[in-house]
């Protein structure tokens, strides 16, 4: 079940949880550590910032230069035997000392790694809201055990502009523009998951058909924690509904008691049973 802080999230522009975000050095890149920052502050306010490995090692070498200015507190951990069981360990050590404080709403773990599965179960039984950061390598079953799952690939800086256009639109910037484009967004482009989207917006609507947008987004997430409208090339859920005018049809309508509106959606056809 998703918490409900996190579908407050979901429904509000104002940051909700107090989280304590724990970085796996093995497992995550330093480049995309500006747009992960921001991505958090999306849910809450990051305030405990860590992250663990062995920094005497060249392959951390590129986490020691933004450590500083993002005023991570690093945890070295050198590697005892062949592995990185001990950095996994700091990690997990730290983040049930942490638990135990209860000073926190929930927690992000920043890492690609499924040994770190058995860590967000522990804490949503606790009652925590658990965010994962990784790679599209991460395997489901740590994707899962988060309330919600983020691809690190979309928050890189050399593509997080480029990651949401069209395809043609992508190639003619590319032949015209000097900017490097990754080639990694275009070949992770997915097909959109029609039948899935539909399935989920059926559950959520209400006895006359409809479905507020929170209530859409927030079903979607627990269905598939890493569901994401900018796999799909549209930077906000409510971009992907208003645009997918072949599936949806939408109306704004006045919040009951406050001057916003609210995108509220229902199938232009029916969901495949």
């Amino acid at each position: 079940m998703v918490s409900p802080r996190l579908v407050a999230k979901i429904e509000s522009e104002e940051p909700t949880l107090r989280l304590a975000v724990l970085i796996d050095a093995d497992n995550a890149q330093a480049a995309v550590i500006e747009g992960l920052l921001a991505e958090i502050a999306r849910f809450g306010e990051a305030t405990v910032r860590r992250i663990y490995g062995d920094f005497t090692a060249t392959a951390s070498s590129s986490w020691k230069k933004v450590l500083q200015k993002y005023a991570i507190k690093p945890v070295q951990q050198f590697a005892y035997t062949t592995g990185k069981n001990a950095t996994d360990s700091a990690l997990i050590i730290d983040a049930m000392d942490l638990l135990y404080t209860r000073k926190f709403d929930g927690f992000c773990l920043i890492t690609s790694d499924s040994d770190f599965t058995g860590l967000a179960v522990r804490l949503r039984e606790e009652g925590l809201t658990v965010l994962g950061f990784g790679e599209k390598k991460t395997p489901d079953a740590f994707r899962n055990a988060c309330h919600k799952f983020v691809f690190t690939e979309i928050l890189r800086p050399s593509t997080a502009s480029e990651s949401v256009e069209l395809p043609s639109e992508v190639k003619t910037k590319k032949e015209s523009s000097p900017v490097q484009i990754s080639t990694k967004v275009i070949e992770q482009k997915i097909q959109f998951p029609k039948e899935f989207v539909l399935t989920a917006l059926e559950q959520s609507v209400d006895d006359t058909g409809w479905a507020g947008l929170g209530a859409f987004g927030s079903y979607l997430t627990k269905l598939q924690p890493d569901f994401d409208s900018r796999l799909y090339g549209y930077k906000k859920l409510s971009d992907l509904v208003k645009a997918k005018t072949d599936l949806f049809i939408t109306e704004e309508r006045q919040a009951s008691g406050s001057n916003q509106k609210v995108l509220y959606l229902r199938a232009r056809i029916l969901a495949p049973t």
